[in-house]
């Protein structure tokens, strides 16, 4: 039997009941696919019933407020995926009133959409004859032809396409790209893959020559940059103070005033006293210490109280007064200041 049937036939009997598969609505499938990028589905799953019915159309997504979207998507990360999700939709009711287009080219020029994404609307949406190239999908290649060229450098990536489409079904792209995808995430796992009831385990290469442990290959290891960031969480009364950041993975989120730098309790003191602009007393309360892990970094961060016994005019225009459980909730925050507010609830009771 073919590749591809056998992949489709051990999808058929294994694969999971999850709420995209049962639609052809580009819009629906579209949501799905950028928020299981970089996501586990169990954890993408509760966001996609939340947005579908926060906005079930994309004229209810275009039309929404974006720190309406960023304060449902938190939690999620990547925060970039929302706006440029927010942004497509804008284009698709404008550009293309409201449908998504069909060709795989127009799908890709989409804000935020790359091949993978555009090849995935493309066969889920309009049964076009594109293969998905994810994660999963270079595993299962990468061992199934025992590639050993590195997934991450453009040989390998090239071997892998090119392997792609020589077991490709162009008569059923969509169930192909779903079996083969499920396949690696269930089945063809980068750890403990189950070889020995493997229906692919007479064509697979890896298998034959004991490589499927040492695939796929990647050449070097990613550099992870360690920062600092020193957050001064200023209380007066029941209000606190905040700002928008302008740039950055955090943009048009919301944070306390930010020093990326180790600050000793004298620098403290000082940044406050710049900060605000007119003499009130401050006092130093305590501080809360987490580190955060993103792709290329790791935040060593710092939350410090300052209580004030004034309202402070501060230097800076672009801070501003809240009352603290606002904070997440109408401006949404990041996963690692939602550390400290969680931190500040469990205190408090």
């Amino acid at each position: 039997m073919k590749i591809n049937n056998l992949l489709i036939n051990w999808y058929n009997a294994n694969k999971r009941d999850l709420p995209w598969r049962h639609t052809k609505d580009a819009y629906k499938i579209w949501l799905s696919e950028v928020m299981l990028q970089q996501t586990r589905v169990a954890q993408g799953l509760p966001y996609y019933e939340k947005f579908v019915d926060r906005y079930p159309t994309v004229y209810d997504m275009a039309q929404a407020d974006e720190q309406e979207i960023l304060t449902l998507w938190q939690g999620l990360g990547y925060y970039s995926r929302a706006r440029n999700m927010h942004a497509t939709a804008k284009i698709v009711v404008d550009q293309y009133s409201g449908l998504f287009p069909k060709s795989y080219a127009e799908i890709l020029s989409l804000k935020g959409i790359g091949e993978y994404t555009a090849a995935a609307i493309s066969s889920f949406a309009f049964d076009l004859p594109h293969p998905v190239v994810d994660g999963n999908v270079y595993r299962v290649i990468s061992r199934l032809f025992a590639i050993e060229e590195p997934i991450n450098k453009p040989l390998g990536q090239k071997s892998v396409r090119t392997a792609v489409h020589a077991v490709f079904d162009t008569q059923q792209p969509a169930l192909f790209n779903q079996a083969i995808m499920e396949f690696g995430a269930l089945h063809c796992t980068p750890k403990k893959p189950l070889c020995t009831r493997c229906p692919l385990q007479d064509n697979c290469l890896a298998l034959d020559k004991g490589l499927v442990d040492k695939l796929p290959l990647k050449e070097g290891k990613t550099n992870v940059k360690n920062i600092v960031h020193s957050y001064l969480y200023f209380r007066h009364k029941q209000n606190t103070y905040i700002e928008k950041r302008e740039s950055g993975i955090w943009q048009n989120l919301h944070q306390f005033p930010l020093a990326e730098e180790n600050l000793s309790p004298s620098q403290l003191i000082k940044k406050a006293n710049l900060l605000i602009k007119n003499k009130i007393n401050i006092e130093i309360g305590s501080c809360f210490s987490t580190t955060h892990l993103l792709s290329h970094r790791k935040i060593a961060a710092h939350f410090y109280t300052i209580f004030l016994d004034e309202k402070p005019i501060f230097s800076k225009s672009n801070i501003f007064e809240i009352d603290l459980e606002q904070m997440g909730t109408k401006y949404p925050t990041s996963v690692l200041t939602k550390k400290f507010l969680n931190q500040q609830k469990n205190d408090d009771k």
